[in-house]
């Protein structure tokens, strides 16, 4: 009896590509899987990402006559874009105003239709999600970072963790309120946030009335230069701010309570956005701001970094997969602070966690080699490096066998080195240049040499290049070539040589050569020794080796 193969399974898909089939929003599909009990279950993938069978979902689709014709949503997105073109955020308000009140407005009569329909079919709170996601999109695809992406806010909410229903949490650049809205419980949380453009403003607080999100108070203003909300303390401050913004406020600033940690040049503003959160925080609050990379390692801000971590503040950065952020494929970072309840709540390491190699829409719970615990002793060092990588990666080396793979290496580059130094002998007399001389710019005459990049070079049987080239760095027309300044650049036209027969030539030109070849191994050894030093201090400093009995 022979077994029958299982059936091979067919393609499979996301649920944003079924949005994309479809010509909707993921928002769309997701309330599609809510709607309708007959839509496709999932054949594969996570909780966070499940994936499709691509054949059910065609059938679906074609049953429920989704995409055979555009859509009211994206009859609506159109609309939009013809009236008001690159500002989309006004025509957003006054949708959400529609939505809201019932009140047309500025809205044309065409778009008030296409709004009332699109409610009357999905409701009002599923609308103003589904256009929030089309303008996210659109601004991802411009390679902008004017709002939050849908991955950037996902990692957010999983290192946020719960969040409890009474907390206060502050988004202080909320943008459309993305962030903002989806930490903690729906109903609950008190939330507050301000945003520097008054119609993302608007939006936010609108998306949130709409959404069913109580407590929230969304105002316009700029954070740093007229913080709205300077007796807020909130347990929990989330922010995706403006970055590589140098007019942030610096000189109007300088004095500002805020800079408890140094007051932040005019090239660090996200250190000014972090501080500016961390002022916001209750006792036993927490920060937890999308940075990007530069941030841990730029010279500018190392006294600020070198602050917070000996104030036992920062207790956690996470190097984000790559392509999380909406505009680049760079990763991000994500940094956590917590202001101590008591004075002695301070922690006392930083812990580092590295998902750089993680698939952004794949799981962020780190395995062990993703993280590492380092004492805050080993982060004040001359650079405050703070970059997750880097001790993640030291953390996981094998210091014994780079030790002893080292010292092999440099005892055998020492035997090569000694074995290379040419046997020399007294020599006759006087400077070889002392006698007859020829130069290099006769010998370029006459077609012997060539001037190459960086030294000129025999180009005839008649002259061997190494001793050209040897008697070039003697002394003597070393010394020529040096300036004033001590600045040394070769004159190969003045340079002068010794006149010898091709034999002799030959001769002197092998020990040059071996000479050079001794330079450069020597160069080599230096290199190795360094490293070897470095890292057998390292080693016995963090406990990864001991000296022999």
């Amino acid at each position: 009896m022979t077994d029958t193969p299982a059936p091979q399974a067919g393609p499979l898909v996301t649920g944003s590509e079924i949005a994309r089939l479809a010509g909707v929003t993921r928002a769309a599909v997701s309330n599609w899987r809510r709607r309708y009990e007959d839509f496709p279950t999932p054949n594969g993938g996570g909780v966070n990402s499940p994936l499709f069978d691509l054949a059910e979902v065609r059938a679906w689709l074609d049953k429920q006559r989704k995409g055979q014709e555009a859509s009211v949503e994206v009859q609506l997105w159109q609309a939009l874009r013809g009236v008001y073109g690159d500002d989309m955020l006004v025509g957003l308000v006054h949708v959400a105003r529609l939505l809201a009140v019932e009140v047309p407005g500025e809205l044309p009569a065409d778009i008030v239709r296409l709004v009332r329909n699109l409610a009357e079919s999905d409701g009002a709170a599923e609308a103003v999600s589904i256009l929030a996601e089309r303008f996210t999109e659109s601004v991802r695809r411009a390679g902008s970072d004017q709002v939050t992406s849908s991955r950037v806010v996902r990692a957010v909410r999983h290192f946020a963790g719960a969040v409890a229903p009474d907390a206060t949490l502050f988004d202080p650049a909320c943008g459309i309120g993305t962030l903002l809205l989806a930490i903690g419980p729906q109903r609950g949380p008190r939330r507050c946030g301000q945003d520097s453009d008054a119609r993302s403003a608007v939006f936010a607080q609108l998306r949130a009335d709409l959404t069913g999100h109580t407590g929230v108070d969304v105002v316009s203003g700029d954070s740093l230069r007229d913080d709205r909300w300077t007796n807020l303390k909130a347990d929990l401050v989330v922010c995706d701010p403006p970055v590589a913004a140098s007019d942030w406020g610096r000189e109007d600033l300088l004095l500002d309570s805020r800079w408890e940690f140094g007051t932040p040049s005019r090239a660090e503003g996200e250190l000014a956005w972090l501080q500016h959160a961390y002022a916001h925080t209750a006792p036993g609050g927490r920060v937890l701001m999308v940075l990007p990379a530069s941030v841990a390692y730029r010279k500018a801000g190392r006294r600020i970094r070198a602050e917070l971590v000996r104030r036992g503040v920062l207790t956690q950065i996470v190097a984000l997969p790559s392509g999380t952020a909406a505009s680049h494929a760079l990763p991000v970072h994500l940094w956590q602070l917590r202001r101590p309840r008591t004075p002695g709540g301070a922690v006392t390491s930083v812990r580092m966690v590295d998902l750089t190699a993680v698939d952004p829409d794949g799981a962020l719970e780190p395995d062990p080699d993703q993280m590492v615990e380092v004492p805050l002793i080993d982060l004040l060092d001359d650079t405050v490096d703070l970059s997750p990588g880097r001790h993640v990666e030291d953390s996981h080396r094998d210091y014994a066998a780079e030790y002893q793979a080292l010292r092999r290496q440099l005892t055998e580059q020492a035997r090569l080195l000694a074995e290379l130094l040419p046997a020399l002998a007294e020599g006759a007399g006087p400077s070889s240049l002392d006698g007859p001389t020829v130069s290099v710019a006769d010998l370029a005459r006459a077609g012997l040499v060539e001037y190459g990049d960086p030294e000129p070079v025999s180009i005839s049987d008649q002259l061997d290049t190494d001793y050209l080239q040897g008697f070039l760095r003697s002394v003597a027309n070393t010394r020529r070539s040096t300036s004033t300044s001590g600045t040394f650049r070769l004159d190969g036209k003045g340079a002068r040589l010794p006149q010898m027969d091709i034999t002799e030539q030959r001769r002197y030109g092998a020990a040059f050569r071996a000479l050079q070849e001794f330079e450069e191994r020597a160069r080599r050894v230096a290199e190795l020794s360094r490293d070897a030093a470095t890292l057998a201090r390292d080693g016995l400093g963090n406990g990864a080796l001991a000296p022999e009995n």
